[in-house]
């Protein structure tokens, strides 16, 4: 089994087992640099939750998730409020999955543990990409003095896999600074989500590629369960699209942060956070 992890309930159609699994889902419930609203460190569980309202079958890939060998081994043990020691049992974890031969996916929590995670992934596979779906750029260098931030997680890993390796979907909020950074540094793209993805994946080829979803790409109407959340954004269906549109690269791990159910009552930010997951495991397989 997996170091300082502990398992309770279950995304839907997952193994009982992690020994045939290609696939591990870990749950990384940490939210303690969140500006706004904390809470995401209970987004594994409420994904989790909800995800029985769905079926296993998808009708747009035409894919079941009994043909997924995948496993949820659970929520990783971090020690509350203290970024650093969650940060590198986070990276322990990536580091045992991928080591397997296993392809990691990781439910946040804040949008910083995305950093591990892709810090790992990155010293196995070369030439790595990153996709990364926002409403806010995280490009700074510190806020509120941290350099460890959900602020600045895209940043830090630009300067880990170099910015020409980030293609970012959806942003609409930052400082100026940081469109200053993107614009020399990184592949914002502006506009319509599922077009600026089109047009991304030739660039791609068969490269490795990271992806990491904020749930607050979308606009709050489909998903105001977020930390901070930010008009503006794609719809729902469109963000499906531009995961369709993924289908054929080479996916090599991917997360899903800052759904907040504290502040959605109607749960369709979870609903919309587990159909992603469903999705990108059936196009990952």
């Amino acid at each position: 089994m997996l170091s300082n992890v502990s398992r309770g309930g279950v995304f839907l159609g997952s193994l009982d087992s992690i020994d045939p699994a290609r696939i591990v889902i870990v749950g990384a419930p940490m939210d303690y640099t969140s500006c706004y609203r904390a809470g995401s460190r209970f987004g594994p569980e409420a994904i989790r939750n909800v995800s029985d309202v769905l079926e296993t079958y998808s009708p747009a890939l035409d894919r079941d998730l009994s043909e997924v060998d995948f496993f949820d081994a659970g929520d990783i043990s971090l020690p509350f409020g203290n970024v650093e020691e969650s940060l590198k049992r986070i990276g322990t974890v990536v580091k045992e999955i991928i080591g397997s031969g296993r392809v990691p996916v990781v439910l946040g929590g804040e949008h910083l543990v995305t950093l591990p995670v892709v810090q790992e992934v990155s010293r196995y596979y070369e030439d790595l990409y990153v996709f990364h779906f926002d409403a806010h750029a995280d490009l700074r260098t510190a806020f509120e003095g941290e350099r460890l931030s959900h602020a600045t997680v895209i940043r830090t890993i630009a300067e880990i896999i170099g910015g020409s390796k980030i293609f970012q979907f959806g942003i609409r909020s930052g400082t100026r600074d940081e469109f200053c950074y993107a614009k020399e540094n990184t592949n914002m793209m502006p506009g319509s989500v599922l077009e600026a993805v089109k047009s991304s994946l030739d660039v791609i080829g068969k490269s490795p590629v990271y992806i990491t979803i904020d749930i607050d790409v979308l606009d709050p109407a489909f998903a105001p369960g977020t930390g901070t959340p930010e008009p503006g954004g794609c719809s729902s269906s469109e963000l499906l699209e531009s995961i369709y549109a993924l289908k054929d690269l080479n996916i090599v791990g991917f997360d899903i942060v800052e759904v907040n159910p504290a502040y959605d009552n109607s749960e369709r930010t979870q609903i919309i956070g587990a159909k992603l997951l469903r999705e990108l495991l059936l196009i990952v397989f």
